[in-house]
């Protein structure tokens, strides 16, 4: 019975622990939000959007409603974020990061600007993707 009770044990234990493969995909994708946060900070909106798939079909869903394109979020955030004033300094509070597949997670979190025109704070929810060996955000819902 002890025997049965310990092999029950440590199975759950072992098969509640995330796999090796997805502790490295969270890693990598959390460099990337990293790098994200660092590109913004230093206003530069292209390299922030280096983390999303060039797609003219990538969907960002915000206050504004769904927009799509890689080129139109850019575009938006150039219009919006001109200066470094405007972007201020970037940073991600990770709340979640769950697998959707062995090539897919989503990430919720929340976003903290710090700015000299006034701070701006919010939520998300970004769906990654790994695409050709490299992990890119092919949704985004912020708000």
């Amino acid at each position: 019975m002890r025997i049965s009770m310990l092999l029950v044990v440590l199975i759950c234990l072992f098969s509640c622990k995330p796999s090796v493969s997805e502790v490295d995909d969270i890693t990598a994708i959390k460099k990337i939000l990293k790098v994200q946060e660092e590109a913004w900070s230093n206003n530069d909106l292209e390299g922030f959007m280096q983390g999303y798939v060039q797609s003219d079909s990538l969907p960002y869903f915000g206050s504004g409603g769904v927009i799509y394109g890689w080129q139109t979020m850019l575009d938006r955030y150039e219009k919006k974020y001109p200066t470094k004033a405007d972007t201020g300094k970037l940073v991600f509070s990770i709340t979640n990061i769950s697998r959707i597949s062995d090539d897919a997670y989503w990430v919720m979190g929340e976003y903290h600007l710090t700015r000299e025109v006034g701070d701006a704070n919010g939520t998300f929810m970004i769906v990654f993707k790994r695409i050709n060996g490299a992990w890119k955000i092919v949704g985004d819902h912020s708000c």
